[in-house]
């Protein structure tokens, strides 16, 4: 192991070995309630694309178990409405996606209808009711936010600021033409993991030496099992950037070549870096690479079931351009995607060994360390103290 004093003092690394979070929260079904509750149900959740969302057509999604079901009217304003009639409660959207009939949200078991922000418009086969008040009577609605041309939808009356969500800030993918992009490929899974064993494995490259052999071929610093060169022993601040990947590659791609034509707008150093990621905690990790975007969204299913979902964004141009080859886009994050969810199901295996209480967070781990701590803040637990460099 490095000694500390070889780090330089702006180096993300930690200088002392952190307590990693209890086992039992990664299998406990009432921890894992206790997570919906206080964290999938009070934050931002991606929930699609707003450009894949047909006008006038209902969509179930699911937030922290509840039902729910989005709607864009002809003007292109989307909402979310519980999926839940005010009369009696039936399921008002019973398909994954339908089309509306009319203008009109109609409840198949006795009728009631609502128009497209929930209000209560019609109560069919019934006389008027001295003291029912329609207006009472309207569809409980949730939080909508648009960014970049993603849906989030908050179930908390009171939704925190979404402009703290991206971690490198709200603007960070404003050189990137993102609400015109559109969906290329889509790529869903579900592997057996708690969601936090996936975050955890997004957040540290230790793993990625002994997991991923593509990958450290395109980007030879995550050889090193570090994720960047602020990691590294010797570093300082003001180094001359270089970029990250090998020797004439441009992307993520198989063969390292752009698919299309590289974006306009980005900066020199955006280009040299070569990818821009952003995370959105619980929800998402976006990938901007110079020629597409990717977009992985993690949605826990069950204490050790975890929903991925890839996408892959492209220009309209790209996508319908001779020669576009999209197997030389896809083949490379998949792989990549794949192997982390067999590390994060071997992980999740061995936490339910019985001796096995909680373990021990590396230096290098210093993002594992903070999302542990968002963890513990979100559920109101005792922060680990972090220890003075020297």
């Amino acid at each position: 192991m490095e000694q500390p004093s070889a780090f330089h003092p702006a180096s993300p690394i930690l200088d002392f070995c952190p307590p990693s979070l209890p086992a039992r929260w990664y299998t406990d079904p009432d921890h894992y309630a206790r997570e919906l509750r206080e964290i999938q149900a009070k934050s931002w959740i991606y929930v699609g694309r707003a450009s894949d969302l047909p006008a006038l057509t209902l969509r179930r999604v699911e937030i922290a178990g509840q039902n729910l079901m989005l709607i864009k009217d002809e003007k292109g304003e989307i909402r979310c409405l519980h999926n839940t009639c005010r009369h009696r409660g039936s399921e008002l959207c019973q398909h994954s996606e339908q089309k509306l009939k009319a203008k009109l949200i109609t409840c198949p078991y006795h009728e009631w209808s609502y128009d497209l922000t929930g209000k209560l418009v019609r109560v069919p086969h019934v006389p008027e009711t001295p003291g029912f008040d329609k207006s009472a009577h309207g569809l409980f609605t949730a939080h909508v936010k648009l960014w970049n041309g993603f849906i989030f939808v908050c179930l908390a009356d009171d939704p925190p600021d979404f402009n703290a969500v991206p971690d490198i800030g709200a603007k960070a993918l404003d050189n990137w033409p993102m609400e015109n992009l559109v969906t290329g490929h889509r790529m869903t899974s579900v592997i057996k993991c708690n969601w936090k064993v996936f975050w955890e494995n997004y957040n540290e490259c230790l793993h990625c030496p002994g997991i991923h052999p593509t990958l450290i071929d395109m980007v030879p610093v995550y050889g090193k099992g570090v994720m960047s060169a602020a990691e590294m022993p010797g570093w300082a601040p003001g180094a001359d950037a270089q970029s990250p990947l090998k020797s004439g590659a441009r992307t993520w791609t198989v063969n390292g070549q752009p698919c299309g034509p590289e974006f306009a707008n980005l900066t020199d150093a955006e280009r040299t870096a070569a990818f821009t990621f952003v995370t959105l905690m619980p929800t998402m990790y976006v990938v901007a690479h110079v020629d597409y975007v990717r977009a992985v969204t993690v949605r826990p299913v069950s204490p050790e079931e975890t929903e991925l979902t890839a996408e892959w964004l492209f220009p309209a141009e790209t996508l319908s351009a001779p020669g576009f080859d999209l197997a030389n886009v896809v083949d490379f994050a998949a792989t990549v995607i794949r192997e982390d969810g067999e590390a994060s199901e071997m992980n999740q295996r061995g936490l339910r060994n019985a001796r096995f209480e909680r373990g021990t967070l590396m230096p290098q781990e210093f993002d594992v360390f903070n999302f542990q701590q968002w963890v513990r803040r979100k559920l109101g637990e005792p922060l680990v103290s972090k220890e003075p460099r020297p």
